[in-house]
């Protein structure tokens, strides 16, 4: 009898062994644009069971999650976790930068060797050609020879194309007609299942709606009161609800700031997951969601207005459905989701002014005065090339002409900048490159966010609670402190188990962990480590 007993517990043990071992059928990375960590507790009692919380509560919640350089934007943040690595390496150092060959600002996936598949319009010529390295799921895709599928959607391109990385496949909504692109980069032709979902044509169909509360407005306590100065107006009137999206019909780029622009990417994921067949074969699928709509109304409305506690209520219905079609679909057990953010988000800076805590706009003409103060100490020239992501570009080359020394030069405006109201810290790009990757501080956050070919000579970064801005109205993010670098990050599924960590751990890690879950390759620039207290018994 003991030999019968000990015999099934080691088939028993051998079970349970390779059920740890087996990799699951799907991963799906969510990534909340702009979700500050916060917001998972400042919601929680209106969340509903099956959304958020059913993630915090049955999954694994790292509470002190960070991005580790700057400027925290959307493309360098999708970039960084899906690469594991920073933009120092990778080179998406910004949504935006100055090329120092084209001698133009670039935007991080525009490439016109492509050209736009859904549609006529321009938004379609994209690609992943600016990114140096490859991603998690390109890591997928070379290991399976190509036969996972890896989907990357979103409202906005470089949402879908950066986590699709240079070997998936990326659909993004066209601000123009209301449909779903992609480019040819990756295909021809819309797949069938795009092409359904477009002739569905749900994007007139919310443009029909009436955006107005979920709930009595009298119960959303963790905002402050509808009507406020510190709101952008809409158009000519108080940004106070309703608002009749009828009016702005055939104006498809306004569905993005609305909570439907979640509603319309959640059923576009749906329709991925059934029209791909995802998770459905012998080799690990991806899908990566990238929620838009959250960033357009953090700016619009700040953090602590109604109508973006409206959207997370929204958006946890939104998650809630994703987890019960993955049930369905996929089966429990069979699949494994990530959620985090690509940044932050700072408060409006006057509401902090009105409140008495330090905070300020930040509207100095950089490039003017960096100009004068070269011209003052080296003669007149056009000395400054470019001012941008709070990096100032040199003329290189009349500075050669002119037989001024770069390191100088650069050391001479670092400190000149250091007197302008609002500046914290200001470097010369000399220093940013002798400096230790793993630098702590706000220099390690410039050092992990600097591209030696593609950022600029001298770099700074301003004030806790300040921001370039003229406008007293909404908010931003791009800097190094926890109010823009502060995300959640969720995980749930097969294999995860219950619990939480306070540590600190960099969004950089999220990519290494899948590479040790799936058993493959980490990415080729990658610079976080595994999560311990995920992979370990």
């Amino acid at each position: 009898m003991k030999k019968l007993l000990l015999f099934v517990l080691i088939l028993n043990l051998g079970a349970v062994a390779e059920g740890q071992t087996q990799k699951p059928k799907l991963v799906v990375g969510v990534i909340v644009d702009q979700m500050r960590q916060e917001y998972l507790s400042r919601f929680e009692a209106r969340f509903g069971a099956d959304g958020f919380n059913k993630l915090t509560r049955d999954g694994y919640a790292f509470k002190n999650a960070h991005f580790n350089y700057v400027p925290t934007y959307t493309a360098p943040g999708h970039a960084s976790v899906y690469t594991g690595s920073t933009p120092g390496i990778h080179g998406i150092i910004g949504n935006n930068w100055y090329n120092k060959e084209l001698k133009d600002m670039v935007y991080c996936t525009d490439d016109n060797t492509q050209h736009t598949v859904g549609s006529s319009s321009a938004r379609g010529k994209m690609s992943p050609h600016y990114l140096l390295s490859t991603t998690i799921t390109d890591e997928l895709r070379l290991f399976t020879k190509k036969q996972s599928k890896v989907i990357g959607v979103s409202i906005k391109d470089r949402g879908a194309i950066f986590p699709a990385g240079h070997l998936g496949e990326a659909y993004w909504y066209d601000k123009e007609t209301g449909d779903f692109i992609t480019s040819t980069y990756y295909k021809e032709k819309l797949p069938a299942w795009v092409e359904k979902f477009n002739n569905k044509k749900r994007a007139d169909h919310y443009l029909s709606q009436l955006w107005e509360p979920l709930y009595d407005i009298k119960t959303y306590i963790a905002s402050d009161p509808d009507k406020s100065k510190y709101e952008m107006p809409i158009g000519d009137r108080d940004a106070v609800f309703p608002y009749d999206l009828s009016k702005n019909k055939g104006n498809y780029e306004s569905l993005a700031a609305t909570p439907f622009g979640n509603d319309i990417l959640a059923e576009l994921a749906l329709a991925a997951i059934e029209g791909e067949k995802l998770g459905k074969s012998e080799y690990t699928d991806f899908l990566a969601v990238s929620f838009s709509s959250t960033d357009y109304i953090g700016h619009d409305f700040g953090p602590y207005s109604i109508e973006l506690e409206d959207t997370y209520l929204r958006l946890d219905k939104n998650i809630a459905q994703l987890i019960a079609t993955l049930d369905q679909k996929v089966g429990k057990g069979n699949y494994v989701i990530f959620l985090t953010a690509d940044h932050a988000v700072a408060e409006v800076p006057q509401y902090l002014i009105d409140n008495k805590v330090p905070a300020g706009y930040f509207t100095e003409d950089v490039e003017k005065k960096v100009e004068e103060a070269l011209s003052s100490k080296y003669g007149e020239g056009d000395w400054v090339e470019n001012f941008s992501n709070l990096q100032v570009f040199f003329n290189r080359a009349l500075m050669l002409e002119k037989k001024v020394p770069l390191h100088e030069a650069q050391e001479f405006i670092a400190h000149y900048l250091m007197q302008l109201e609002g500046v914290a810290e200001s470097y010369p790009a000399y220093a940013i490159n002798w400096m230790d990757y793993g630098a702590e501080g706000i220099k390690g956050l410039l050092a992990r966010g600097y591209h030696q070919k593609r950022s600029g000579d001298v770099l700074f970064s301003l004030q806790p609670g300040w921001f370039r801005s003229w406008d007293k109205t909404g908010t931003t993010h791009h800097s190094a402190f926890t109010y823009d670098t502060h995300v959640p990050m969720l995980w749930y599924g097969a294999g995860i188990k219950k619990g939480e960590s306070y540590r600190y751990h960099p969004v950089t890690d999220i990519a290494p962990t899948l590479s040790m879950m799936l058993g493959i390759k980490l990415p080729s620039a990658a610079t976080g480590q595994p999560i311990l207290e995920l992979l370990e018994e």
